[in-house]
């Protein structure tokens, strides 16, 4: 990363962006059970011990060093549980995030992942990251309400059958 350096989301109204962990991944496996939830992103839910092992490559960082991976679990305050996380590649010496989010299916419907997103690019932002990215499936209004709710624009370009947005950043 450049200018600021590790992007650190600050708390939301109603959630903490918590750094990943490997223990994350009893509660995690729960949060992403639901067979649904794949449905626009693919694979099928994970057991406890495939996410052990998910986490463990991820928290231990991208073996690409022109890649930075920075993953955060969702804890929702008011029912003190994990319930979705955010996600961030950042490539291009600092200058470009892909980003990414889930929220169980239990969750879903009440601007949580909104509230992540938002979080999640004002801290890219401070970060000097100048450019974010996320590809969402055509069909998946809520996803593409998301990206839109944190400043995205689709810009008519298609990925491997997904929607690319996008959002310039000041450079800092």
């Amino acid at each position: 990363m450049t200018a600021g350096g590790t992007p650190e989301p600050a708390p939301t109204g109603r959630l903490d962006l918590v750094p990943l962990r490997v223990e994350d991944a009893d509660e995690m496996a729960v949060v992403l059970a639901d067979p649904a939830l794949h449905a626009f992103i693919g694979g099928e839910p994970e057991d406890a011990e495939l996410l052990r092992a998910r986490y463990a490559r991820q928290t231990a960082g991208s073996p690409d060093p022109a890649q930075a991976w920075f993953n955060w679990v969702l804890r929702l305050r008011a029912e003190d549980r994990l319930v979705g996380y955010v996600q961030a590649t950042v490539t291009e010496r600092g200058r470009v995030a892909e980003v990414a989010w889930v929220v169980g299916t239990p969750w879903q419907g009440r601007g949580l992942a909104g509230e992540a997103a938002r979080a999640l690019v004002d801290a890219l932002a401070a970060a000097g990251v100048e450019l974010v990215v996320a590809h969402v499936h055509p069909g998946h209004r809520a996803s593409g309400a998301v990206a839109a709710s944190a400043g995205l624009h689709r810009t008519g370009l298609v990925h491997d059958g997904e929607d690319r947005w996008e959002l310039r950043l000041s450079p800092r």
